[in-house]
């Protein structure tokens, strides 16, 4: 069995993944539709949690109000966002499992549609950054989640191969391992339940970080 085989690259998702940040992301977006006048229920955003912001306002609200206030919308959220990051926390058992994976030797690299400047933010308050092999964020010009494109960038930065696996918590994180030609792991921790994660594609799901480190023994990331 090759090493590649044995350590495939882990491609994390951060908010919902690694940081219980969804439902703050819920309300930053719902207010934004508010400010500009449009009614957006808090499921329908919720759903869309974890696609490109770029994306996000067309599919929730119409084409037609992402070209009037698409870009508006996206700087109320941000600014939303931000007066909340305080209340973000590090999900339980994140930073071990990441730990444990580094040190097993999967080469790990972080996949986030956010921006890089908050991407860093949120990297802080999880305290991982040291185990990762690259990161790749919205920033960085690749076509956002559920496009293929971040999770190739991602497996290209960290050195190549031909095994990957994804790690999210959205469907449209499985939607993009999909689409690379990946494997991907769900994991319920933002909410989305397992049904919809394994409908969308998802080979195993989790509660979150905790229950795919309790479990890694005989699982997809197993530890040799």
């Amino acid at each position: 069995m090759s090493p590649e085989t044995q350590h495939p690259v882990v491609v994390l998702d951060l908010d919902g993944t690694l940081v219980d940040s969804v439902y703050q992301h819920v309300v930053a977006w719902h207010a934004a539709f508010r400010d500009v006048g449009l009614h957006v229920s808090a499921v329908r955003v919720h759903e869309a949690i974890g696609m490109g912001g770029d994306r996000l306002v067309g599919h929730v609200a119409g084409d037609a109000a992402e070209a009037a206030v698409g870009d508006d919308v996206r700087k109320l959220h941000d600014d939303y966002f931000a007066s909340a990051l305080r209340t973000v926390r590090a999900l339980d058992g994140a930073a071990d499992l990441v730990e444990s994976l580094a040190g097993h030797g999967h080469r790990l690299v972080l996949a986030s549609s956010s921006e890089a400047p908050l991407v860093d933010e949120m990297l802080d308050i999880v305290g991982v950054r040291r185990h990762l092999a690259a990161i790749v964020t919205g920033s960085d010009g690749a076509a956002t989640k559920p496009a293929p494109d971040m999770v190739a960038l991602s497996v290209e930065r960290a050195g190549g191969g031909t095994s990957a696996v994804v790690v999210g918590d959205a469907v449209w994180d499985v939607l993009s391992a999909e689409a690379a030609g990946h494997a991907s792991i769900g994991m319920r921790s933002g909410g989305i339940s397992g049904e919809r994660l394994t409908s969308a594609g998802a080979s195993w799901v989790y509660d979150g970080p905790r229950d795919l480190l309790t479990r890694l023994e005989g699982g997809p990331l197993r530890l040799p």
